[in-house]
């Protein structure tokens, strides 16, 4: 493209050669000015090429599949336009709907997130888990989060640059990127959306096995961004066992134990890990937002 684009587009894809085509298809009769980025990670029934013949401004190949995340970062490296879109390749994220967020976004928002309904969410256990992750996603920021786990937005490309080497190779650079803009300050709005079955490849995420990987993930994002929201209720309960162990051997024995004075010892000296990691979250968005 000659002119700089002022949308990009960009969708990470492994083994979506069946619903790719049409997908840029409609994208392109949509957007015709927009750049249209297929970021290939490591498909092998020849997505790539697909998606180069199927009118793609540029295609980013992965010699082998490195991750969701890492394709999301190349294609926002590669971006050029000033907003720019991510959404699936496997037909979920319908074209008509980048609309909704792209008004949402406004002149006010930095990031506007797709929130899907509670029919589309593949299973009840699946439900359940966006469920928990919303409420403690929002514990942590201090915002309501509507959908922590959607994968289609819309981002001001300069801001979302900024993050990039907090965001993760796996699938959890939706999680990463919200609760990392909530905590430098950035507004973000949750839109609605309508989201189609899959097509295309099997769903690469499995809820038992990605399920307890996600909450690990909040925990190193709530520890990275808002560390004394985890380090002040852990520094808090070691205090109460220490105090309570310290009442049941006073009136059972009237002695101050050494269990006691360790509980009380290792209260103090989280909550003091919980400063330190506070300040250097702070360092992290010292020169964010900054032009």
């Amino acid at each position: 493209m000659n002119e700089q684009p002022e949308l990009s587009i960009v969708l990470p894809a492994h083994n979506e050669a069946d619903t790719l085509p049409n997908l840029l298809n409609e994208l392109r009769a949509r957007y015709s000015q927009a750049e249209i980025i297929v970021v290939d990670d490591g498909s092998t029934d020849g997505t790539g090429e697909l998606a180069r013949t199927a009118g793609a401004d540029h295609v980013v190949t992965h010699p082998y599949p490195i991750g969701n995340g890492a394709a999301i970062k190349d294609g926002a490296r590669a971006a050029h336009g000033a907003i720019i879109v991510f959404m699936d390749a496997d037909g979920q994220h319908r074209p008509e709907e980048i609309e909704k967020l792209l008004e949402a976004m406004g002149d006010d928002y930095v990031m506007a997130v797709g929130t899907r309904s509670k029919r589309s969410h593949a299973s009840p256990g699946r439900r359940l888990a966006n469920v928990i992750y919303n409420k403690l996603a929002s514990w942590v920021t201090g915002h309501h989060i509507a959908d922590l786990t959607s994968g289609f937005r819309a981002v001001q490309s300069k801001r979302f640059k900024e993050i990039l080497f907090l965001l993760p190779n796996g699938f959890s650079y939706p999680t990463t990127s919200t609760m990392a803009f909530f905590r430098a300050g950035f507004p973000v709005r949750f839109v609605p959306v309508e989201v189609a079955s899959r097509g295309g490849a099997s769903s690469h995420i499995r809820p038992l096995r990605d399920g307890a990987r996600f909450l690990l993930i909040i925990l190193k994002v709530a520890t990275l961004y808002s560390p004394l929201k985890v380090f002040t209720p852990a520094s808090g309960i070691f205090f109460c066992f220490g105090l309570g162990y310290y009442l049941f051997t006073f009136f059972t024995r009237h002695q101050f134990t050494n269990m006691s004075a360790l509980l009380f010892i290792i209260s103090g000296l989280v909550f003091l890990l919980g400063l330190i990691a506070e300040q250097i979250a702070n360092l992290l968005y010292a020169n964010t937002g900054h032009e």
